[in-house]
């Protein structure tokens, strides 16, 4: 049986202003037709580098040697990528090879419609009427699962959730029947119901138009899910490679069992739970709570005559000092709006929010100023956070100026230089502009800019959605090390319920716009009562293709039940 794609010896080299920077080398693997492969590493192990060779999408300061063997779904021809002109690769780019991307919101141009878009890739690639290719668009969207295809059709990007986005993005990789789609990060993005269903469209691929996939991911249990061998990538080389069974159970390289280690696993924050509460003072309870939220209602005005939306409703919680609180839920159940809410940044519409003793329904600006600066807030996406004029320190130092704690970024330097080694950073790196650090060490950088003030409540929104696992769990690691130093209350946003587990002393579960479950993680996470808590833990991929596919019977069943 012919590989869809056959990789000999790969090498890349960059062209930098420092000099040649070798990203992939000596890569060797194949493709079988009907195969998933993941290719698994943290950032800047050459997996994303390796995967865009294939598609011939590298940029100019690229240089790559070696072959990469391309082979039509059929077999009945090939073609070496690396060897071929621009024409005949926008050629074979959708008949022989698609690419999924990792964000299917800068994927898709927001100003033409879904069905556009799709036809746009059919035309380019053969003879076909208008009329021809929108026939041909509503239904490859269909076979991905959008519902009423025939008007959603004409619907533009910004009309569509996540989930249904990234449905897009598949169906317009699909709509050419290609032997080989490259999923980048497919589910990185989505929460993990809406991740389950797209990793569920990903296996109709491979059953049901006999795609081969190559699947780019640091998500262990999306690879136990779906992959059926496995490649580990580290500094440009290959590892290890071997069925996905195999590596889960018998890891070989050091490298990989270091990445499995650093996978979180619902269950294990229980001790770390239990040892906290036992530390604390008896009179903890009795004190006054840093969050009070009492029947929380937040709506969002309607436009143009339409309703208005409301984001949340009847929440109430209460977070005392020195607890973190784990606020839980999909995309779209408020957690977010609740986290502004109590920074100030979104109004209250009804109910009652109280933060240190401040009620923020009606709440005037210049009143509430004192309060904020003793609120520290670390943002999902540290890159688009930081301005990226303005070097580490001057970052950093912005909340300590902006407070009148220090003239200006250079007086403050002494205190950013310490905040800076409190997140394990080398005081150096404040010279560094933001591009400069890594994904990792610049989420280290955002949570020593919220620690500036020393607030004593820190809200993080999905502060490890974007790393890596290995670097998400020194980042966790960090958190744990440093709320425990400074004794902030925390409110804790993820979507990840293994991550949460780590971390918080209490879980809260949002459905929307309601608390639908409330307690420890053991209570929450080792019995949950409300069927969306237990469809949401079905849904989380765990590192065991074994257990996994147990897993997913149950997400199925739970499915069919409601």
């Amino acid at each position: 049986m012919t590989d869809v794609v056959r990789i000999d010896n790969l090498n890349v080299t960059f062209a930098t202003d420092g000099g040649a920077v070798k990203a992939v080398d000596g890569v060797s693997l194949r493709v079988a037709p009907g195969e998933v492969l993941a290719i698994v590493g943290e950032s800047g192990s050459g997996k994303t580098v390796t995967a865009k060779t294939i598609l011939g999408l590298l940029p100019e300061t690229a240089i790559a040697r070696g072959a990469v063997i391309l082979s039509s779904k059929d077999g009945s021809n090939s073609n070496d990528v690396l060897a071929v002109s621009k024409q005949k690769l926008r050629q074979l780019r959708g008949t022989d090879v698609s690419m999924v991307f990792q964000e299917p919101s800068t994927a898709l141009n927001p100003v033409f419609t879904v069905g556009w878009q799709i036809a746009e890739g059919i035309r380019s690639h053969g003879e076909f009427t208008r009329k021809q290719a929108r026939a041909k668009a509503i239904e490859i969207l269909g076979r991905v699962g959008i519902p009423d295809p025939e008007s959603r059709v004409d619907y533009y990007p910004h009309q569509f959730s996540g989930g249904q986005k990234q449905r897009v993005v598949i169906a317009m990789a699909l709509v050419l029947d290609p032997g080989l789609i490259v999923a980048d990060e497919p589910t990185t993005a989505l929460d993990v119901t809406v991740q389950a269903e797209i990793l569920d469209l990903l296996r109709r691929c491979r059953d049901e138009f006999g795609t081969a996939i190559v699947l780019i991911t640091h998500n262990m249990g999306v690879v136990a899910d779906l992959a059926d061998r496995v490649v580990v990538m580290y500094e440009g080389k290959i590892v290890e490679e071997a069925l996905a069974q195999e590596l889960f159970s018998n890891p070989q390289h050091d490298y990989t069992k270091r990445l499995l280690g650093s996978v979180p696993h619902v269950g294990h924050g229980t001790t770390r739970a239990s040892a906290r509460l036992a530390a604390r003072e008896p009179d903890w309870v009795d004190q006054a709570p840093v969050v009070v939220a009492d029947h929380l209602e937040i709506q969002y005005p309607g436009r143009l005559g339409k309703p208005g939306f409301t984001a949340v409703d009847g929440v109430s919680f209460v977070i005392r000092s020195g607890e973190v609180l784990g606020l839980v839920g999909e995309s779209g159940s408020g957690k977010t709006t609740i986290g502004r809410a109590m920074g100030g940044l979104t109004r209250v519409t009804g109910g009652s929010l109280t933060v240190h003793g401040h009620e923020m329904n009606g709440f005037k600006e210049r009143a509430f100023k004192k309060v904020r600066s003793d609120i520290g807030f670390v943002f999902q996406d540290p890159a688009s956070s930081f301005n990226p004029l303005l070097t580490i320190a001057e970052c950093v130092a912005e909340p300590l100026v902006v407070h009148g704690r220090a003239a200006n970024p250079r007086a403050a330097r002494k205190r950013v230089n310490e905040l800076l080694e409190a997140v394990q950073l080398p005081r150096t790196f404040g010279d560094r502009y933001p591009h400069e650090l890594s994904g990792g060490q610049r989420q280290r950088a955002s949570l020593a800019r919220a620690l500036a003030l020393e607030p004593s409540l820190l809200i993080a929104d999905e502060p490890t959605s974007a790393l890596d696992v290995s670097v998400q769990a020194k980042v966790l690691e960090l958190f744990a090390e440093i709320q425990a130093e400074f004794g902030f209350a925390a409110l804790f946003i993820s979507h990840d319920l293994a991550v949460v587990d780590i971390l918080a002393d209490r879980i809260a579960v949002l459905y929307k716009g309601k608390l639908v479950e409330e307690g420890t993680g053991a209570e929450v996470l080792g019995a949950p009562k409300d069927p969306y808590t237990q469809r949401l833990l079905a849904s989380l991929p765990v590192p065991d293709p074994a257990a996994q596919a147990l897993r997913r019977g149950e997400l199925l069943l739970l499915r069919a039940a409601g």
